[in-house]
């Protein structure tokens, strides 16, 4: 045998190695997936998750649009969060106010918030954040007493 040959052997032998090792760890993982077929006395309801009551007074993602980055639609979603909240503020009112404030209101009250010129960054989102969790939990607070 020659050198060559011992060569391309020991490379078919390896390929094969290979690709029994391939076969058995497509196998283990097969063996492991979850079985996502209902099991038929399951109720489709039943694996809806119920939704929290805070959630029906929460501000909901904007519409897409509304602005053409999701940086600038999150920013507007906290100036709606902050407004809502200086107004349940204001009024003492501990009831869900989300019904009564647009999204055309947080485009309006952006000159309000404006931190810069450059229109495709013209706030800090992570501030606005910061102000409307503060906000929010003021609210809370004073709703709690």
């Amino acid at each position: 045998m020659t050198m060559s040959m011992i060569h391309k052997l020991v490379s078919v032998r390896a390929l094969g190695l290979a690709a029994l090792v391939l076969a058995a760890l497509h196998g283990a993982a097969l063996a492991q997936t979850p079985n996502t077929e209902p099991s038929g006395d399951t109720p489709f309801s039943s694996m809806a998750i119920a939704r929290d009551e805070a959630d029906d007074c929460r501000v909901a993602k904007p519409p897409v649009d509304l602005a053409e980055t999701a940086y600038l639609r999150n920013g507007y979603r906290a100036i709606l969060r902050i407004l809502i909240a200086e107004e349940a503020l204001t009024t003492e009112n501990c009831t869900c106010l989300l019904d009564q404030f647009t999204w055309d209101q947080a485009l309006g009250a952006l000159p309000r918030f404006r931190t810069s010129d450059n229109p495709r960054l013209p706030f800090k989102v992570l501030d606005l954040y910061a102000k409307a969790d503060a906000l929010e939990a003021q609210v809370t607070e004073a709703c709690a007493e």
